[in-house]
């Protein structure tokens, strides 16, 4: 079976002469420098094997860098830009803001007023009640949980007054 070479990394002198001073300057972050020595030794026609047992890394962490500079060849990117994580894109939103906003103001407001009776909402009964009220489809318990705790917000805590004191 034929040995199969990694894709060949050509650099211009102006980015290895970026690339060098990203990898030797003191305050660049240490996973930055060890992405631009990666890029300089695969440029130097180092294999991933080579480049791994060199740096102390994995092979397919040489492979991953190799394979996203030369991904972002020819875009108009940085140095820096094309040597860090680019944001990639997950799952899509599933609720818009107005309808966390809408959960955010149902879970300050007391449950009497929505005909329940009990003095404090939980995750389970603003749950039951947003999907009630239509504003959203489905919901799980733990995903407004999750919410409610990123935002600080803390139904259990909150006193409804029915006339000012």
């Amino acid at each position: 079976m034929p040995k199969l070479t990694p894709k060949t990394l050509n650099l211009s002198d102006d980015e290895r002469t970026q690339l060098q001073k990203l990898s030797d300057r003191h305050n660049t972050p240490q996973q930055i420098a060890l992405r631009a020595r990666i890029i300089l030794m695969a440029s130097d026609s180092q294999n991933h094997r080579e480049i791994a047992r060199s740096l102390d890394i994995n092979r397919q962490m040489a492979r991953l860098w190799r394979n996203r500079w030369l991904e972002t060849d020819g875009k108009d990117l940085s140095i820096l830009q094309r040597l860090q994580y680019q944001e990639r894109v997950g799952a899509p939103v599933k609720f818009s803001m107005e309808q966390i906003i809408e959960l955010f103001a149902l879970a300050c407001s007391s449950p009497e007023d929505y005909g329940r009776p009990i003095s404090h909402w939980t995750s389970r009964t603003l749950a039951d009640e947003i999907m009630k009220q239509g504003i959203i489809e489905s919901i799980s318990v733990r995903h407004v949980g999750r919410l409610l705790e990123e935002a600080e917000v803390k139904p259990h805590q909150t006193r409804y007054w029915l006339t000012p004191p």
